[in-house]
């Protein structure tokens, strides 16, 4: 029997994941840095929520507010997490149009097809059995606004997760709220690391429920520290662009310039 062949389960997938090319991943994540440093004043992680995942397989689920979504969860991954693998599904179409991506971790899905729920169940279930990777699913499956409660994800989600035998699973919430500056803020929050092995009772239904549950309570806590505007609360992953632009800021340039101060583009120069 060949090495292919054992490799393969009986519905004909791979028990492993795709090949990750390192390389194009650090050029692709040279991009996304220069990126949404552009679109955004900041990239903030909610203080003390960054979860310590050393040696365990992980699946980290979140919300899905936006189509920002996976390039911040690669930079809050690449940030914290710098050695892990990212891998996670996306729609097929998609994919398609850039067929780089998945050298470097994306999973081309078929939403809503029995091939599509069986490839996301396979590659899950192979993410959860190594500890050099991540697994990242947008739990929702379509842009869902970050407040709309109650929280619901699908259920491929919970059928995963109690599918497997190890690993810890982790909510993250996102939202993109405006502060004080021309461009908005992206801020994240990690909730409680679950883990698997801890809850050997639940089904996939139960599952589900729980991670709804955490979900839901995560969003809730990031929604809070927003609405509070206040940057202390968090802990600046990367710095992005400030100011208004355009002659607003040339003449408040030269006001700094004619008191002898340096000119900071920040609305708020307070903020951190």
């Amino acid at each position: 029997m060949s090495g292919e062949t054992r490799r393969r389960g009986g519905d004909g997938l791979t028990k492993d994941l795709p090949p990750f090319s390192r390389t194009r991943y650090r050029w692709f994540m040279t991009y996304v840095r220069w990126y949404l440093r552009r679109q955004f004043h900041a990239l903030r992680l909610l203080a003390g929520t960054a979860p310590d995942i050393a040696g365990e397989p992980v699946l980290v689920y979140t919300n899905h507010p936006g189509w920002w979504d996976p390039l911040v969860f690669l930079l809050v991954a690449d940030s914290l997490y710098p050695d892990r693998l990212n891998y996670g599904p996306i729609d097929a179409t998609a994919l398609g149009k850039y067929r780089f991506l998945e050298t470097i971790g994306f999973i081309g899905i078929d939403p809503g097809s029995r091939a599509g729920a069986r490839r996301f169940l396979a590659t899950a279930a192979a993410s959860l059995r190594r500890t050099d990777t991540i697994y990242w699913v947008t739990s929702h499956g379509t842009f869902v606004d970050p407040r709309a409660r109650p929280v619901r994800i699908r259920p491929g989600v919970g059928h995963a997760v109690a599918a497997a035998s190890r690993g810890i699973v982790v909510p993250m919430a996102v939202e993109y709220p405006f502060w004080t500056e021309r461009f908005p803020e992206a801020v994240v929050a990690f909730g409680r690391p679950m883990r698997i092995t801890d809850h050997p009772e639940r089904d996939a239904k139960s599952w589900t429920t729980e991670l709804e549950h955490a979900l839901e309570a995560t969003q809730d806590r990031l929604a809070a520290a927003a609405i509070g505007r206040d940057p202390g609360a968090f802990v600046p992953v990367v710095s992005g662009r400030a100011g208004v632009g355009g002659i607003y800021d040339l003449i408040r340039r030269l006001g700094s310039w004619l008191r002898g101060r340096p000119f900071d583009p920040a609305h708020d120069p307070g903020e951190g």
